[in-house]
């Protein structure tokens, strides 16, 4: 199936180095060569880099590893296709406009028979069940919320509830933001873990490449990076349990809880 990798902190902060290892297991240390995509948040804005293209021999990829861009929330995706070609249009990270916000989704899993009656407010571009759900997605929150952008502990609320009835219909590994929090349910596997004071030394697991986090940080930051496997193989990841749904916000997990 395919991986995720998300970033939420509280300072802008560049994803060069987890995502260089990340990108490895796009092709070289894994087989996710369908395509690969990264979506950073901005202020109100999305840098949005897609490409049907292995994330190991892709130009756009090399871009990524070189240009520290910087945000406070960045979801990214390595595909290997269960459903829908390899076609740039079933890239992920998907993004949509709710609310006046940008919404940034990815998924990794496999959703069988699922097919939600969509009322045209949120369609699919590709052919993936993954879009098909995120659309899904989308509609069932403008329903419940209607005009009115909820506040946080309700959106979590709705996210535990919609997650576990799309789990049902197989595997639904997410990633979900808006800017201000990161939302990521798992199904099967997620890690996490959350960087701060003092900060490590860190070395990749998929390349040979460490990086000193003190040399680059003030001891106000707090980045957490969450991911399918674990990046490296000197720090403490913590697995979630299956259900488990964790929303991020500044660099926090301001909530962990079972999808109920």
């Amino acid at each position: 199936m395919c991986q995720l990798l998300g970033m939420n902190c509280n300072t802008p902060t560049d994803i060069v180095f987890s995502f260089t290892g990340f990108a490895t297991r796009g092709g070289l240390t894994d087989e996710h060569k369908d395509g690969w995509g990264i979506a950073f948040f901005e202020g109100n804005g999305v840098r949005l880099f897609v490409d049907h293209q292995p994330a190991m021999s892709s130009p756009v990829a090399e871009l990524i590893k070189r240009y520290p861009i910087q945000s406070e929330n960045v979801i990214a995706h390595i595909r290997k296709a269960t459903q829908g070609e390899v076609t740039l249009e079933n890239c992920h990270p998907f993004v949509r406009e709710c609310w006046g916000k940008y919404w940034v989704f990815a998924h990794n899993g496999d959703l069988k028979n699922f097919a939600p009656q969509l009322n045209g407010s949120f369609l699919p571009v590709g052919s993936t069940d993954s879009e098909t759900a995120f659309c899904y997605l989308l509609q069932r929150m403008r329903e419940r919320f209607g005009e009115q952008s909820p506040d946080l502990p309700a959106l979590s609320r709705f996210m535990q509830e919609i997650c576990a009835e799309i789990a049902a219909y197989g595997t639904f590994n997410l990633m979900l933001s808006n800017g201000e929090a990161l939302f990521t349910h798992c199904s099967t596997k997620l890690h996490y873990i959350v960087r701060q004071y003092p900060f490590p030394t860190a070395s990749l697991s998929d390349e040979q490449m460490s990086v000193d986090f003190s040399e680059v940080t003030t001891p106000r930051d707090k980045v957490a990076v969450i991911v399918t496997e674990p990046l490296t193989h000197n720090e403490c990841w913590t697995q979630y349990q299956p259900g488990e749904l964790k929303v991020f916000v500044d660099g926090d997990v301001w909530l962990a809880g079972e999808a109920a």
